[in-house]
């Protein structure tokens, strides 16, 4: 068995082709139904069932699939850790980000970092939460930032700060003439939110104590993507909407008048770079970790600070 063999049967299991995988693996197709039927010998385990085009993977292939992924992805971060050891911060690192963070955040920091480490590859790939979990534990993904606690045992989160939410809403709204707003005083049935699916959705339903009613709601039937989609629907067609500190940064100075803030205790999230507990390039992901902790605004609010870091 050899690490080539490993990379053999990825690819068939990604292409379901003989053909392609070959191509992918820059080898004949011979050679490389010779080495997959070879490990499959070794293992004495079918890996694929042949008989169907494109080529499956059997049940047992599944799981053989995984580790070999696994076990590929540590081969590589043992060439980058390294290089570590010595000093030299080079390779790549691939990066899940919430969507309701990216547009925000990733400006902050990421110049600097990049420009800092010219020799390091950083991939980003905006993701759900649970995208996010599913792909650091499968290797596909090194570092993820999202809201934690995630209560997952195979992954380590290192908090990076606490992000306030803000009430966005319309003038013709009828809340309270006060500068801080309790969660009483904030109609359900008014407010916008994100497509499920996304955490941030999940979040402002369980503060909002929206889980029994929510479908009840008539002018809850439109699910935005994106932060900015719910500050268009608040502008252009009244309600209320949720928004991070963060968002706070690209509104508009007659936007901004829209803002109420909460009473204490004031709702946040807490945003962490994260992890596999086993992840060995911990030097990177403390850099990262400065570097957008370094890279925090001043913004709004009664912390000022976005919240204040970790």
């Amino acid at each position: 068995m050899n690490l080539q063999q490993l990379s053999y049967i990825i690819a068939l299991a990604d292409t379901g082709n003989f053909a392609r995988a070959a191509e992918k693996n820059a080898v004949t197709q011979p050679t490389l139904s010779e080495m997959v039927q070879k490990l499959e010998d070794e293992l004495g385990v079918k890996i694929f069932d042949r008989s169907r085009q494109p080529v499956n993977l059997t049940r047992e292939g599944k799981v053989i699939i995984n580790r070999a992924r696994s076990i590929l992805a540590e081969v590589d971060r043992l060439r980058e850790f390294a290089l570590e050891l010595k000093g030299e911060v080079v390779g790549e690192i691939h990066l899940g980000i919430l969507s309701t963070l990216a547009p925000y955040l990733l400006p902050l920091f990421l110049p600097s970092f990049a420009s800092k480490y010219p020799l390091l590859r950083i991939f980003i790939k905006e993701m759900t939460a649970d995208e996010m979990i599913f792909a650091l534990k499968k290797n596909t993904i090194d570092l993820g930032l999202l809201a934690t606690p995630l209560q997952e045992p195979q992954l380590a989160e290192y908090p990076l700060f606490q992000e306030a939410f803000f009430v966005y809403a319309s003038a013709k709204e009828k809340l309270p003439r006060k500068k801080y707003l309790t969660l009483k005083e904030i109609n359900p049935h008014r407010i916008w939110l994100l497509a499920k699916g996304q955490c941030f959705h999940n979040q402002v339903v369980s503060l909002c104590e929206l889980k029994q009613t929510e479908s009840a709601w008539e002018n809850m039937q439109y699910e935005a993507g994106s932060i900015e989609s719910l500050i268009n629907l608040v502008d252009r067609n009244e309600g209320i909407t949720i928004l991070p500190q963060l968002a706070l940064m690209n509104l508009t100075a007659p936007q901004k008048r829209n803002l109420r803030e909460f009473a204490d205790p004031v709702p946040a999230r807490q945003i962490s770079l994260v992890c596999l507990q086993s992840f060995p390039r911990k030097k990177i992901m403390e850099r990262l970790r400065e570097e957008i902790i370094l890279k925090l605004p001043i913004l709004p609010g009664k912390k000022r600070r976005v919240l204040s870091p970790f």
